[in-house]
């Protein structure tokens, strides 16, 4: 199970972040502006994902807008209240998709929804494998193959964030 969780979290960081090997560029390296950061302040998230959608509609780009958050910054949404009131309420007026936890992501990424500026193809999904056994244990593999493309990178805006998934 954990060893699944790593490969889910490793597809995920490629796709948020790239991974040069792959020739994958990940969506938070798509843009050259100066990026937008997390701090220590939930309560300042509003105003980020507020900038991150401007930043959008400023190069044309459509909603629907999702937010996707690394862990530490979900986890920090949801439980952040602001003279009595949630901060994940004042996010969720501001975005009409899903706000998404995501253990692979640095930070937070808004992106448009509309379709078609993205492409994540799946050659071989998770599949499980035998390779050898004593009387003690068992290995096996997980392997998959996918590519991922940004073919509008104009339609995502990053907002980086520290780390604290096992990845």
């Amino acid at each position: 199970m954990a060893a699944a969780r790593q490969v889910a979290i490793a597809e995920d960081r490629a796709i948020f972040h790239g991974h040069p090997d792959a020739g994958i560029r990940g969506l938070c390296e798509t843009r050259a502006e100066v990026a937008l950061r997390l701090d220590g302040d939930v309560t300042g998230y509003p105003t980020l994902i507020a900038t991150a959608l401007n930043r959008l509609r400023d190069r044309g780009v459509d909603g629907p807008y999702a937010v996707a958050l690394s862990e530490r910054a979900y986890t920090g949404l949801i439980e952040a209240t602001q003279s009595g009131y949630p901060v994940l309420d004042h996010v969720r007026r501001l975005v009409s998709g899903a706000l998404v936890w995501a253990p692979g992501l640095d930070g937070a990424l808004v992106v448009s929804q509309p379709g078609g500026d993205f492409a994540l193809t799946v050659g071989q999904d998770f599949s499980v494998g035998y390779l050898a056994h004593d009387a003690e244990q068992v290995q096996l593999f997980i392997e998959e193959s996918f590519a991922f493309l940004a073919i509008s990178p104009d339609a995502a805006e990053a907002i980086a964030g520290k780390t604290t998934s096992p990845a």
